[in-house]
């Protein structure tokens, strides 16, 4: 027997259309199957698909399973943006709870004076977790750059997460910035030199612009070549930097996604509590497209 199932689509961490990072939510997903989910994933071929399915614990708003092209995730930022947008009516108090494989993640909404939601904000559902370090030549390769296009001043290129995949964070040159691309040999590399990785790796470089900051993103193992917006790297970055500087509170509007010609910004926080770091990230977002698919 055929199934038929709804789907939508939206620009996230952006106020216009064709900008920030494209997502697929299934806002009903109860029948579709594991392998489904996945095969819809690589279909849609965007970073990342969402599935939405009853919450275990009725007091939470959904449960969400978070896909990429190929494997599913246990957390992600923009997937949660924009599944917020999408179930608001399901809010409390403009708050939205979904249960994720990283734990339970709430989401607030922000509203203009008619009631439409201008923002989400997603709290990382985990603290802050710095890992090894990796050496310059390793993560410059990785990005396609010369050594010297990394900056060291303040720290060493790092791995850090809060719940999501591991990011190797690193300042770069201007020059660097608008030079780099991956490369996919170098990836390879650094996760069979780097055991704890688990085979997984994405860089999430930055340096300063204004008052904020401008960044790229790798994941080339994971098929996305370049992500125009990613929050589960702009909260461990948040982190990361909140913890270099001594701060109680940080925040940083980051701008991604330029170098593709899909302009973002992220508005990413963080603050210091008695159980670690922990971060949040925002921005808006724009419904797209409507349609629906039979399996």
């Amino acid at each position: 027997m055929s199934r038929t199932f709804r789907y939508v689509t939206l620009d996230v961490f952006t106020d216009r259309r064709f900008g920030g990072n494209q997502l697929a939510v299934f806002p009903d997903a109860r029948g579709i199957t594991d392998a489904e989910m996945q095969s819809l994933a690589a279909e849609m071929n965007y970073s990342e698909t969402t599935f939405v399915l009853p919450p275990a614990d009725p007091a939470n708003s959904a449960r969400v399973r978070i896909f990429h092209r190929t494997a599913e995730m246990p957390f992600a930022g923009h997937p949660n943006v924009g599944t917020a947008f999408v179930l608001a009516d399901r809010a409390k108090d403009d708050v939205l709870r979904f249960e994720e494989i990283a734990g339970l993640v709430e989401i607030k909404l922000a509203r203009d004076a008619a009631g439409a939601v201008t923002s989400a904000t997603v709290a990382a559902p985990q603290a802050l977790t710095v890992g090894v370090e990796m050496p310059v030549e390793l993560a410059a390769a990785c990005a396609g750059i010369p050594a010297e296009g990394v900056v060291t001043t303040r720290h060493a290129p790092t791995i850090a997460h809060d719940g999501g995949n591991p990011r190797l964070l690193f300042e770069v040159t201007p020059e660097a910035m608008a030079a780099a691309s991956p490369d996919l040999a170098a990836f390879r590399r650094a996760v069979a030199a780097t055991p704890s990785l688990g085979g997984k790796l994405s860089v999430y470089f930055y340096r300063p612009e204004g008052t904020g900051l401008r960044a790229r993103m790798f994941s080339p193992l994971a098929g996305t070549w370049e992500d125009p917006a990613t929050g589960s790297a702009a909260t461990p970055l948040a982190g990361f930097l909140l913890s270099l500087s001594g701060a109680e509170t940080g925040s940083w509007d980051i701008q991604q996604g330029v170098e593709m010609g899909r302009p973002s910004l992220l508005r990413a926080a963080a603050k210091r509590t008695p159980g670690g770091i922990r971060a949040t990230v925002g921005g808006g977002c724009v419904p797209m497209f409507e349609g629906s698919v039979t399996l």
